[in-house]
């Protein structure tokens, strides 16, 4: 598979401020990397913030806590996560998460299709 780049350093990527507020860092993306179906990203969350209610119409989200506490708020569900659960978001479902404590929240957000700017709708509440 030529033109496909099978490998990303965290080190090298750029973080920026995606749509609804958090840290990212686009780990493989078809944009960059040439990859087809899904996207990977680190997003980091700052204590005592939490990211602008949203949703994805068209991409489903698993989001894979690493570091730090949260609440996570799913449609009309709430609940707190810790490192190493991971988190089913289907498509359509209003979705934020807070960072509680005094370190950063790091969660592995996987998007299948690929994580667009065009595909997420913020909320003015859930």
């Amino acid at each position: 598979m030529s033109g496909l780049v099978r490998r990303s350093r965290r080190s090298a990527v750029e973080p920026h401020v995606t749509k609804d507020g958090s840290i990212i860092r686009e780990l493989m993306h078809p944009a960059v990397h040439g990859n087809r179906n899904q996207s990977l990203a680190e997003a980091e969350v700052s204590p005592g913030t939490a990211t602008a209610p949203h949703r994805h119409h068209r991409s489903e989200e698993l989001y894979h806590v690493v570091a730090g506490r949260g609440l996570m708020h799913l449609g009309r569900e709430s609940f707190e996560v810790a490192p190493g659960d991971t988190v089913l978001i289907p498509p359509g479902t209003p979705h934020w998460i807070e960072a509680l404590g005094e370190a950063p929240l790091r969660i592995l957000c996987c998007c299948s299709p690929a994580y667009a700017h065009e595909d997420t709708e913020l909320l003015d509440s859930a």
